[in-house]
């Protein structure tokens, strides 16, 4: 009985989360990306959420997801073309941008909340902002919410 309980309100709850409705991303630029060819991300924590709860052989075990901010920033800017450095290269600085990431709220809304991301690029020579982009996700997880908010920020400023 516990069982279908647990899946009818699953179904419930997915049902409503999915009707949820994300606010616009913004992106201000005062450059184009396309004159720089380097990136280097700067490092992020690893975040580990829990999914919840499994059940298996009469007992609840929790499964969780985790993501690195950085990872995700890395592998869809190296789609785009770009080449991760590790550190700032004197003889590719002029062609280099540095990527900071950070959290910059959350929202709450019917049966949960958005994370909200702004990823920022800045010249590796001059510190000097190029962009600017802010978007928020929801998922299951939190590391879902922060992994579709950074692709949906990425998108904005890359789909223009």
């Amino acid at each position: 009985m516990k069982k279908y309980f647990f899946i009818l309100f699953s179904i419930f709850v997915l049902s409503f989360t999915s009707c949820v409705t994300l606010k616009d991303a913004e992106v201000t630029k005062t450059k184009d990306l396309n004159e720089y060819k380097y990136i280097i991300v700067n490092s992020t924590e690893t975040l580990n959420s829990s999914v919840g709860a499994i059940v298996y052989g009469g007992g609840y075990f929790l499964t969780g997801k985790s993501v690195n901010p950085g990872d995700v920033i890395s592998g869809y800017l190296i789609k785009k073309g770009f080449v991760i450095l590790k550190e700032k290269e004197n003889d590719l600085i002029n062609k280099t941008l540095i990527v900071n990431y950070g959290e910059s709220g959350r929202r709450d809304v019917f049966w949960g909340y958005t994370i909200e991301v702004t990823i920022q690029f800045l010249t590796a020579n001059t510190n000097e902002v190029v962009c600017v982009t802010t978007a928020e996700g929801i998922g299951d997880t939190e590391a879902d919410d922060i992994t579709k908010a950074i692709t949906r920020a990425l998108d904005a400023v890359f789909l223009q």
